[in-house]
């Protein structure tokens, strides 16, 4: 409804609860994404839930809108929950406000939704940077005829008795049989000495044989593995193991088109469309430190124009659409490599990486030296970096400190470079931490803050009002290890005071909603602030490590199931390698090595070495920081073995398990 007529008639409980909603539209675009809506006419106008993030096409929209005029223009930004509309008229565009406003649409999955629209002064959309190809990616379509992809399809049987060594595999994101060699999820390689009965199948032959005539290919495989997935499946971000295969990885898409995304460890991001029949080849980067996955959905977005097939999906706002994704089998190619590998990114790679990830630890010392290796030492040399990503305290912490009596005596353990320690200017508070450099940094900023080991904090017991702990007790490698922690705590207590503690959250999608940690934009570094307190600046890019985990014995603490490659569940195996997570993905394991790329040395004020131009072989120094992520409920259960408290509140916040505890 215009505004200007609101006045004129009491309006009705319908037209109030619509007038609320779209209030609220306007206020949540200005809030989150910085869209200034206006009061008055215009052509143009921002359509709320009428976007590529809401499952809705191009084609789709456009026959709603151009219902009431000729739409001059329509931007769809991708994975926003609106679009713009720029109409030929102003007066078709205030046609469109009064007869679509409060409208409601069936997006391509069939759910009904509500568009909301306001006006703006121009549509209009930040382009991103132009991108190219990963260096050494290629996609060669129409490979293949039609003819032979339904040869292909049907040579392949899907109900053969399991008993046989190539038959499907039974994994959660996909279907999957190998021939040549058998690939081990459980740490992503083959058994060099034990190849699979009957080699590849022999209908591949004249395949592979004409690409290598035709130089698509320099090598004829003899390992390939057949993946089915359904629509709404994928495969999770990772890097073919260096030692497992040698140089080229070719790939061919059959039945459906998908998106596969490419990551570089600058955080470039790089969609490309595979259509069917065609043929993906990786060679040099794009395979040894680039990342490639698919995101599970039903949906990518994708260019409108009829003559884009394959490629980057670029970011013209005006030229993206919507695809439903169809059944699609891939047949992936590898040779298996029978010596070290040799490549040139040796950062990412496990034949030449001189240091192996640590064991998970077996007892008290052990887990005591891995701290001291992969938490300490590490935090001491990117303390300038870390405190440089570090500057914007969390509203629900600030919260907290600016409820307590002024005059309260408060202690942040594991306060790193100290910026809770000023939030609030009523309070008494006092800081230590691990890390030298970090308290350094904290005493530079006027803080009082001194060194020492969460486990023995040297303040007398009972003498604080209360404590925070913040993005400290997951780095404790054992659970009797992270409740001492909270033993010690709480005996900084007294008897009525509050402590508020943070750790890392396995679920970093929670109540259907991701956290920031894995929504972050990969395309702005340094422009803000992580959003998880844990989480690196850069988005590193290493082969995905065994998927083996936790090993706690406290008995308080929720048992996992097993679970095979793909799900979210830990192991617990005995002397298993730690695995190293991927920044900016789910989490598949407990235990796992956080990697953290050194960009630059903000205390010295020079930059230090670090990734150059896409391409370049010199790549940044890469720490690896160990956390334990709780699952839910594991913080509750872990604060219930120790005695005198009891939990006042648990919530969860944006990747984070919190809960606050009161001393009987």
């Amino acid at each position: 409804m215009d505004s200007s007529h609101q006045s004129n008639y009491k309006l009705s409980k319908t037209e109030k609860k619509f007038l609320r909603k779209q209030i609220k539209a306007r206020h949540t675009l200005l809030r989150h994404e910085g869209i200034e809506t206006v009061s008055y006419a215009t052509q143009s106008l921002v359509v709320a839930n009428g976007g590529l993030g809401n499952g809705v096409s191009r084609n789709q929209l456009l026959l709603v809108l151009e219902k009431c005029g000729l739409v001059d223009a329509l931007l769809m930004p991708p994975n926003k929950p609106y679009s713009f509309a720029r109409y030929k008229t102003t007066e078709e565009s205030k046609r469109a406000y009064v007869t679509l406003n409060g409208k409601e649409v069936v997006d391509d999955l069939g759910q009904k939704i509500i568009l909301y629209l306001n006006f703006v002064e121009k549509a209009q959309w930040k382009e991103l940077r132009p991108q190219a190809l990963p260096p050494g990616l290629m996609v060669v379509e129409e490979i293949i005829s039609s003819s032979e992809e339904k040869m292909l399809l049907e040579s392949v049987d899907w109900t053969e008795d399991t008993d046989n060594q190539n038959s499907q595999k039974s994994l959660k994101h996909r279907r999957v049989k190998h021939f040549g060699y058998e690939f081990h999820y459980e740490n992503n390689n083959v058994n060099k000495d034990k190849p699979l009965p009957g080699g590849l199948p022999d209908i591949c032959d004249s395949f592979l044989e004409k690409w290598l005539r035709e130089g698509y290919i320099k090598h004829k495989p003899d390992q390939m593995t057949i993946n089915q997935y359904e629509p709404g499946q994928g495969i999770p971000a990772h890097i073919d193991t260096h030692s497992a295969f040698e140089d080229e990885i070719v790939s061919l898409s059959l039945g459906s088109e998908i998106v596969m995304d490419f990551k570089h460890p600058d955080g470039t991001a790089v969609p490309v469309m595979l259509p069917r029949r065609s043929l993906l080849v990786m060679t040099g980067e794009s395979r040894y430190l680039w990342t490639h996955g698919i995101t599970c959905r039903k949906f990518d977005t994708v260019q409108a124009s009829e003559n884009h097939k394959s490629g980057i999906i670029t970011s013209d706002v005006g030229d993206l659409t919507l695809s439903k994704r169809g059944l699609r089998t891939s047949f992936t190619f590898r040779k298996v490599r029978q010596t070290p590998c040799n490549c040139s990114y040796p950062l990412v790679c496990d034949s030449q990486r001189k240091e192996t990830p640590p064991s998970f630890p077996e007892s008290d010392k052990e887990a005591s030296r891995l701290e001291q290796e992969y938490v300490h030492q590490v935090y001491e040399e990117i303390a300038g970096h870390f405190s440089s990503t570090r500057h914007t305290p969390w509203p629900h912490i600030v919260e907290f400190l600016k409820a307590l009596p002024s005059g309260s005596i408060v202690a942040d353990i594991g306060c790193g470079n100290g910026k809770y320690l000023g939030v609030n200017k009523e309070l008494y508070m006092v800081g230590c931490d691990r890390s030298q450099n970090l308290v350094d940094i904290c005493r530079e900023r006027q803080f009082q803050a001194f060194v020492c080991d969460a486990l023995a904090v040297p303040v007398r017991s009972g003498s604080c009002d209360a404590c925070i702990s913040i993005a400290v007790i997951h780095h404790f490698a054992t659970a009797e290890r992270r409740v001492a922690a909270l033993q010690e705590i709480v005996r900084l207590l007294r008897p009525g005071g509050k402590a508020l503690i943070y750790v890392w959250a396995m679920e970093q999608e929670y109540n259907k909603q991701k956290s920031k940690y894995l929504k972050g934009n990969r395309n702005s570094q340094g422009k803000k602030e992580e959003m998880n307190s844990d989480t690196s600046v850069q988005r590193s890019l290493v082969e995905q490590m065994p998927d083996m985990g936790s090993r706690d014995s406290a008995s308080s603490v929720p048992r996992i199931n097993d679970s095979q490659e793909g799900g979210c569940n830990s192991r617990q195996v005995s002397n298993s390698k730690l695995p190293i997570h991927v920044n900016r993905t789910s989490f598949y394991s407990q235990d796992v090595l956080v990697p953290w790329h050194l960009k630059e040395n903000p205390d010295k004020g020079k930059p230090v070495e670090s990734f150059g131009p896409i391409g370049s072989q010199d790549p940044s120094p890469v720490f690896h920081r160990y956390y334990h992520v709780f699952r839910e409920g594991e913080l509750e259960a872990l604060c219930r073995t120790v005695s005198d408290v009891r939990i006042l509140q648990s919530y969860y916040d944006q990747g984070n398990w919190c809960v606050i505890l009161q001393k009987a």
